[in-house]
């Protein structure tokens, strides 16, 4: 597996231990506490073993090392079974000395008949896995399992702080997990004990659409992001989206690219659009705005470029027929590798996870051009502020990368479609507006440039047709 591993740009005078996780070390400036106890919390399944063995997997494979994983809920098989389809190979680790795993578990009944609870026992194993791998790094996955040996919790809290104050002593970074209580953020007020760092993972399902997101509650003498941060959990293992992170720091290309269409290219200027630029092509049904999208598409592949496609209506073989009718064939560039279609229905998951999932695949792509079509699809899973506050970033992460983007945008058969693109329009440099008008009981398609940013371009109305050789302008109106 290839996992990058980005540099924060920032450090605080705090020593850090990188966790390695693709988002988090960007948010925590740096990543986790070195030597100090951090508390990871969070509802059933929203990740948190995932994450804690994470820290623990980057921590052998990329930063030289080792750990212990003290688990009180699952066995070693059962945890290594559980991330091997992320490519995590625990048992390989274990062989090669760079991880110690401990199953332990808490017999209520056994303590009852002894009448006797403390965590001695526990110091001992730690102190000999410790010791046997030469540990940096260690996962106490839940602690709270502790609670369910013992009625009572006074002596239980202060073993606690005699654990907290040994692994602090023996300069261990240390990741507790911990489940999230009602209105407190966890059962037992464990964040109590843990005065570095405290991070919250909330897996929420609104409208029977799930959405995972990251907050850092505390993290003492550091600088830290304080948004609510979506999260992945896919083959590739658990990534953040530090969206708060882009700005408007990206360059500005003065090289000019086909948009496909060589008429289209005389309306803007004469040589298409800005590299690195956002186009957005709007229309009611039909309009052509999907054929403009493919010669775009099929310009950037001619050119030797990788294009990402996103398919919110239709599947990548309807398209590919669809468009051999106007005669463009994208079939052999799917073939060739340089063009690739992610095609899903924008319910399968919340605007975040869209957003998240996005930026990944732009960056394990490599596109030179990314086609989204139609943005208006994401409204069935957010409002129009949602949506437009999502294309705020992945442009932002676009022009940071230097690709140019063309986005689709199904408009009203009535009304006015300046009023009705306001809240999407003006993210864009360059807007093209597609329209029918029944001409003579016939449907005449026309399309207008509304704006181009940084350069001269056409202010007529120009009809065209969709022809067996592609799309054609006619004369211009206006």
């Amino acid at each position: 597996m290839q996992h990058s591993h980005p540099t924060p740009a920032r450090r605080s005078a705090l020593r850090k231990a990188a966790t390695g996780i693709q988002g988090l070390d960007e948010i925590t400036d740096g990543g986790l506490p070195l030597g100090r106890p951090t508390l990871i919390c969070g509802g059933a399944g929203s990740g948190k073993t995932l994450l804690a063995t994470s820290f623990l997997v980057y921590g052998a494979e990329v930063f030289n090392e080792p750990g212990v994983l003290m688990t009180f809920e699952e066995n070693g098989d059962e945890i290594a079974s559980d991330v091997a389809s992320l490519g995590f190979d625990l048992h390989a680790l274990v062989e090669a000395g760079k991880l110690f795993i401990d199953y332990v578990r808490i017999e209520r009944s056994e303590i009852e008949e002894t009448g006797e609870y403390d965590l001695e026992g526990l110091f001992v194993r730690l102190d000999h896995a410790v010791r046997s791998t030469g540990a940096k790094r260690i996962v106490l996955d839940t602690i709270e399992s502790l609670f369910s040996g013992l009625d009572n919790a006074n002596i239980l809290r202060a073993e606690l702080r005699r654990l907290f104050r040994w692994l602090k002593d023996k300069g261990l970074t240390a990741v507790i997990t911990a489940e999230r209580g009602e209105g407190t953020l966890t059962r037992q007020g464990l964040e109590e004990y843990v005065s570095d760092a405290v991070i919250l993972l909330d897996h929420r399902v609104t409208e029977q659409v799930s959405t995972r997101r990251l907050r850092v509650v505390k993290y003492r003498g550091s600088h830290h992001g304080t948004n609510e941060y979506p999260f992945l959990i896919d083959r590739n293992g658990l990534s953040v989206l530090p969206v708060t992170s882009l700005g408007l720091e990206h360059n500005a290309s003065g090289e000019r690219i086909s948009s496909g269409v060589r008429e289209l290219d005389q309306m803007l200027g004469g040589q298409g659009y800005f590299r690195g630029s956002t186009v957005l092509v709007s229309g009611t049904a039909g309009t052509g705005k999907t054929s403009l999208a493919a010669h775009f598409t099929d310009a950037a592949c001619r050119r030797g470029e990788r294009v990402l496609y996103y398919l919110f209506e239709e599947s990548p073989q309807q398209l590919i027929r669809n468009m051999r009718s106007i005669g463009i064939d994208l079939q052999p560039w799917i073939d060739s590798g340089v063009l690739y279609f992610k095609a899903e229905r924008p319910s399968r998951a919340g605007l975040e996870t869209h957003l998240a999932s996005m930026y990944l695949e732009v960056r394990e792509f490599t596109p030179s051009v990314t086609v989204v079509d139609a943005v208006t699809n994401l409204l069935s899973v957010g409002t129009q502020n949602d949506v437009r506050a999502m294309l705020m970033r992945i442009i932002d992460h676009l022009k940071v990368g230097g690709v140019t983007g063309l986005f689709t945008s199904l408009t009203a058969a009535s009304g006015d479609y300046e009023d009705s693109e306001a809240g999407i329009s003006s993210l864009m440099d360059t807007w093209i507006v597609l329209t029918i008008d029944e001409v003579e009981r016939e449907r005449k398609r026309s399309m207008r440039i509304l704006k181009s940013r940084g350069m001269a371009h056409s202010n007529r109305v120009h009809d065209f047709a969709l022809t067996n050789h592609g799309l054609r302008l006619t004369d211009g109106r206006g």
